[in-house]
């Protein structure tokens, strides 16, 4: 993605991602015209938004800005095109900006939090990825699961909640915070804990199990 608000319909991966979440954008994202926020500045400043913000919300979209990426395995979707709007908060909260609209109605929105981690504001803020970098790389990763899994299992509620992580290491490019995917000998499982935790609704919980998957 470049800083400018051109159109890029063929993507590059920004510089610190991995190989394989690089190529995900390249290959399967979309660059669609980003907006320009920084055009709002004064009017936000005006209306009490702090200058540190506006810039925080300006380098977000100077990243991910006019992204469309695959749906997620979860969340309907995740979404539907990385964009950055008007921050919210105050100085005791923290602020908050959105990460894009949503693809379908839902309870939440996508949200970039004080810290910059991305994740869901439903009845609660609840981070997914300490990072937008950790949502993309989660993104790709499940493309990559899903493509040479010889099996996928999905699961629910409680059991997911008991799964059994003995022998997994947690994968460190997602970023994880709620979710999480952890790597074993030949397989990747994917946690959804966000909606669980965002809504207050353990049977949320959801586990997707990839096996058959080489080193």
């Amino acid at each position: 993605m470049t800083a400018d608000d051109s159109v890029a319909p063929i993507p590059v991966g920004p510089a610190g991602l991995s190989r394989r979440a690089q190529k995900f954008v390249e290959v399967h994202g979309i660059g669609l015209r980003r907006q320009d926020i920084r055009r709002h500045r004064d009017a936000w400043i005006g209306h009490g938004i702090p200058a540190a913000e506006i810039d925080r919300a300006a380098a977000f979209q100077d990243r991910w800005g006019g992204l469309a990426l695959p749906p997620a395995p979860f969340y309907e979707g995740g979404p539907r095109i990385l964009d950055a709007d008007c921050p919210d908060g105050s100085p005791a909260e923290g602020w908050s900006f959105p990460a894009g609209d949503c693809r379908v109605a839902m309870a939440y929105g996508f949200v970039i939090g004080p810290d910059g981690a991305f994740g869901i504001d439903a009845y609660r803020w609840t981070p997914l990825h300490a990072s937008t970098d950790g949502w993309v790389e989660s993104l790709a990763l499940a493309a990559h699961a899903r493509r040479w899994a010889k099996t996928v299992t999905r699961i629910t509620g409680k059991a997911a909640e008991t799964l059994d992580l003995g022998g997994y290491e947690p994968v460190p490019e997602v970023q994880g915070v709620t979710d999480a995917w952890w790597r074993g000998k030949d397989s990747l499982i994917a946690l959804y804990r966000g909606e669980a935790v965002g809504l207050d609704a353990p049977q949320c919980l959801e586990a997707h199990i990839y096996a058959g998957l080489d080193e």
